[in-house]
């Protein structure tokens, strides 16, 4: 094939899908972001913190304009600035519990925008879309980005369920735990939903190519100790650190918040999650036999202590 033949055709592709997706337009789905806006969220969400000099290598955006940028982000509270602990003189960018939330509003919008314009196609059409989308991001992507391959979000509508029956699945199905286990998630996530307190709460849902794969939720035991509750990781999805990170992700928010200590109670054969509580910090304080969920169990108690750190 002639070099000029296919440029041209990657270039009149482009134009296509630019005009599909509608990313011309000033706002992107109905938001007050703009395109270049919205990649940066996107960026952050995708990364525990950034530098800006990498974004702009990034994404390809000029300093000034950027710096403009985030600007009028920390002007809305979307984004904090933290001094980097090897180098003071630069500064670690990150979404704010605002930001998160904008995000995973322009996340969904986008989702339901991207979804009807899908909704004409069949099936196998979508399918054959995926397999070909697929090859085309395997043949460029020659820079192997190191991106997160997961965003963390506050939780939506319908997260909520998805948490209570992967809960009830994967611990039939790793440890022969019966229904009771889930009919205790379902409560525990239903007290969650009816008192919700946003300034002293939070839920952190994992996503992986558009799919949930993973959970973590931090609420308001007393005005000093939160409990961390419900950390789950999809299986397909292991292997990544997301179970870290949403750890840290709680701890980080407990911290801001103002709690003195952070609680949480596990079983002993979770040896996975006791592990990424110990390289967290956190202490066992107590340990009880129990027979629940229909197995002889042995229940630890763990502990943070933010207060001494």
């Amino acid at each position: 094939m002639e070099p000029g033949f296919c440029v041209e055709a990657v270039r009149r592709f482009s134009r296509f899908y630019t005009r599909r997706i509608g990313v011309l337009n000033e706002g992107l789905v109905g938001s007050e972001f703009s395109l270049a806006e919205a990649r940066v969220l996107y960026e952050l969400a995708h990364r525990e913190q950034a530098l800006a000099k990498d974004l702009a290598e990034w994404l390809d955006l000029d300093p000034g304009y950027l710096s403009r940028m985030l600007k009028g982000f920390e002007a809305r509270d979307l984004i904090r600035r933290d001094p980097s602990k090897t180098d003071g003189r630069q500064q670690l960018l990150s979404l704010t519990d605002a930001g998160q939330r904008r995000f995973g509003e322009l996340n969904a919008r986008s989702r339901d925008d991207m979804a009807l314009m899908l909704s004409d196609l069949t099936p196998r059409q979508q399918q054959r879309l995926v397999a070909a989308m697929s090859e085309i991001e395997t043949l460029l992507s020659a820079e192997r980005e190191t991106r997160v391959p997961y965003i963390l979000r506050p939780h939506q509508p319908g997260d909520i369920g998805w948490v209570v029956q992967q809960h009830g699945r994967l611990y039939a199905q790793e440890y022969g735990w019966d229904d009771t286990f889930e009919a205790m998630v379902a409560e525990i996530a239903a007290k969650f939903i009816k008192e919700f307190d946003p300034k002293r709460e939070r839920a952190w849902i994992a996503e992986k190519d558009g799919e949930t794969v993973g959970c973590a939720f931090l609420v308001r035991q007393s005005d000093a100790v939160a409990k961390l509750r419900m950390l789950l990781v999809d299986p397909k999805a292991r292997g990544l650190g997301i179970g870290k990170r949403l750890v840290e992700e709680c701890i980080k928010f407990a911290r801001l918040k103002g709690y003195g200590k952070i609680t949480l109670w596990t079983n002993d054969i979770l040896t996975a999650a006791r592990k990424i509580y110990i390289d967290a910090g956190f202490k066992k304080v107590g340990e009880e036999r129990h027979h629940s969920f229909g197995h002889h169990l042995v229940g630890e108690t763990w502990e943070l202590d933010l207060a001494s750190e």
